[in-house]
């Protein structure tokens, strides 16, 4: 085993040797990772305090806590980018960390290959590999095809297409240069390379942010197989459900690790401020007989002696502090003025840009109690959908037509934006609001966690979170009978969703929202709808069937015939006729049977580059500088015919996922 080594808080981020799976070097105990009486400070205030903890090689940690209690800061750690003011992180010399970064790419290259960058031994290795064709090395060359080889190389740019295609990019992007990509996608860009790097340890903060739904299903599936150890910060806790086998909870400058997933957590915790109350209130009356002994005979020179032992004994004993329960997040949605029996209604209306559908037909009508969730990948037109129902878009062709007393609250990620900066919440309240009184300001900010000064600061160096807590609260006064939620639980901790979950269930308006928080559209939506391919319908099923959907598209994505994959059911759209799905095969046909060549093809051309690397591994191949030379140019020709025929296939495979959505009702 590996002696342990004490960082000298540098960042490992790629540079190491590493196989596609391999078991990570080991600490003492089989810890990967040991905080040792570790302290961190912000100005005055503790972060974290005395935390003393190991995670395990294998382990999957699903880290909460509320905002700002330390989370982002202890990965930091991790990666060598922060210090700690106290105590020590032991982490093995080489271990080989991955993670996301945080600034946004630019420039002309093409995704894919920003992609490959990722796995930096790949890239080290081609670059070494040209130098030694260059200079006729045969040796160097046999060792770099065979490590090339060991490492699965020679299929990465199909690994990274892979990847690509799981987080939404279409294969006609891949070869986009990175500036003709929005924020958003730049941010998964940054993802899918992370997630190329093959490393013993994945580090990811809030992963899941800037992902539509489609996306997170995919990741989490994807995280699911993977071998590192991961570590991830989430406030999803269906994610954290799913993937985590600890939790550990960060709480007033404490590490707490909990053996299970974020579910298992919460009962756990549950239980312990159970404990934690009753030792409190035992304690509580333990102290104050003891000072009831000490008020009564401290004077008396026969007691003084006992009152003196027993202050002793208060002083010495170690207090349990209170059970804290409550959340600083308590607000109710202010009753609507009006409720009129149709709030809005939409009759074939078309909606898109420059005159252009982006999506058509819009059928939907909206009365008091509607709770609808919007599903779909990003770019399939769900935010265009809202701006229509907002009024921000107006329709293209058809109608909207919306009640005379109709009152939208809507909030978008874009509002963060038109805060202004050097006003106060309290005075964006104000202004919203001339008539509110000061008290009344102050008290329903405090149900967003703004107290004291807090409400009265420029929200200039506000975070992200406070910032989007502030424009939601700004959404909630203003007595909406139509809310409009896209992306609500951005930059939102859990404690904040939970507050908002139980605000929702308390509203009487109509609510239509986008969101990848799978736990809110649960809690507060009993209808699901679909954008995909230009149309909003209703999708039958509820998240569990929309996975199954999901995972069934991507199958044949890959070219899989699972049993029973074309077979109609409770979420596909019911056949009109046997006509109607002859027509259906019909269409699909050519496209399957593109599919299964290219397939063919594939397997053809990897079975005969699996020969000629083996080849290449000989190093008596390279004692004829000819033949060498023939071996390798086929390689390369025959690579390039691989390309090709992953370009087809995924053609193909996405032509037929459009023909599949257009049958179903979702």
């Amino acid at each position: 085993m590996r002696a342990p080594t004490r960082r000298s808080y540098e960042t490992s981020t790629g540079h190491g040797t590493v196989s596609p799976v391999r078991a990570p070097a080991l600490l003492y105990n089989d810890a990967m990772i040991a905080f040792k009486h570790l302290s961190l400070r912000r100005g005055p205030r503790k972060l974290l305090e005395d935390v003393d903890l190991r995670i395990q090689a294998g382990q999957r940690v699903g880290i909460v806590g509320a905002n700002g209690t330390g989370k982002s800061s202890l990965l930091a750690m991790m990666l060598g980018e922060l210090s700690p003011d106290a105590g020590d992180i032991e982490i093995p010399a080489h271990l080989d960390i991955a993670t996301v970064r945080q600034h946004a790419p630019s420039g002309d290259q093409p995704a894919i290959e920003y992609v490959l960058d990722g796995d930096a031994e790949l890239r080290a290795i081609e670059t070494q590999l040209a130098t030694a064709e260059a200079e006729g090395d045969g040796n160097v060359m046999a060792e770099l095809h065979g490590r090339l080889a060991e490492i699965d190389g020679y299929a990465a740019r199909a690994r990274a297409a892979r990847l690509l295609h799981g987080l939404g990019f279409a294969p006609s992007a891949h070869e986009a240069p990175i500036d003709d990509f929005s924020g958003g996608w730049r941010v998964r860009l940054n993802l899918a390379a992370a997630l190329m790097h093959r490393a013993d340890l994945l580090l990811l903060d809030e992963p899941t942010n800037h992902l539509d739904m489609d996306a997170v299903f995919w990741l989490q599936d994807y995280l699911a197989a993977h071998p590192a150890t991961l570590v991830i910060i989430s406030h999803d806790r269906d994610f954290l459900d799913a993937l985590a086998t600890h939790t550990l909870h960060l709480e007033h400058g404490r590490a707490t690790l909990y053996t299970g997933n974020y579910s298992a957590f919460e009962l756990m915790r549950a239980e312990a401020k159970v404990q934690q109350q009753a030792a409190y209130e035992n304690q509580q009356k333990q102290l104050a007989q003891l000072q009831h002994f000490v008020d009564r005979f401290r004077a008396k020179a026969t007691k003084a002696r006992q009152a003196q032992s027993k202050l002793k004994q208060m002083e010495r004993m170690e207090k349990v502090e209170a059970a804290h329960w409550d959340t600083p997040f308590s607000f109710q949605f202010l009753a609507p003025d009006r409720l009129p029996e149709t709030i809005l209604r939409v009759n074939d209306a078309d909606v898109g840009y420059d005159d252009t559908p982006l999506v058509g037909d819009v059928k939907l009508r909206l009365v008091p109690g509607d709770r609808l969730a919007i599903l779909g990948r990003n770019g399939a037109g769900k935010s265009t959908v809202m701006k229509l129902l907002a009024g921000a878009l107006e329709p293209l062709d058809g109608e909207v037509h919306r009640d005379k007393y109709l009152k939208v609250g809507y909030f978008a990620q874009h509002q963060l934006e038109v805060l202004d900066d050097t006003a106060s919440a309290a005075t964006h309240l104000q202004r919203q609001d001339p008539k509110a009184s000061e008290q009344h300001i102050r008290d329903f900010l405090g149900g967003f966690d703004f107290t004291g000064d807090k409400a009265l600061e420029p929200i200039a160096p506000f975070s992200g979170g406070e910032k989007a807590r502030l424009a939601l609260a700004l959404v909630v006064h203003a007595r909406p009978n139509l809310l409009l939620l896209d992306e609500p639980t951005n930059h939102l901790d859990l404690d904040m969703r939970h507050a908002l979950e139980t605000a929702l269930a308390g509203y009487t308006g109509a609510v239509v929202m986008i969101a990848h928080d799978r736990h809110l559209i649960d809690a507060t939506c009993d209808q699901l709808w679909r954008v995909a391919d230009g149309a909003l319908e209703p999708f039958d099923g509820d998240l569990d069937d929309y996975a199954k959907w999901l995972s069934r598209q991507n199958n044949a994505r890959e070219g899989s015939k699972a049993k029973g994959a074309d077979k109609p059911d409770a979420s596909r759209k019911k056949s009109g006729s046997g006509r109607h799905a002859a027509d259906q095969r019909a269409r699909e046909k050519p496209l399957r049977n593109a599919l299964k060549k290219a397939e063919e093809e594939m397997n053809r051309l990897s079975r005969k580059i699996e020969a000629l690397d083996a080849e290449l591994g000989k190093a008596s191949v390279y004692s004829n500088p000819a033949e060498a030379a023939r071996v390798t140019s086929e390689r390369d020709t025959l690579a390039r015919q691989l390309e090709d025929a992953e370009a087809r296939w995924m053609d193909a495979a996405e032509q037929l996922d459009n023909l599949s959505a257009q049958a179903s009702p979702a």
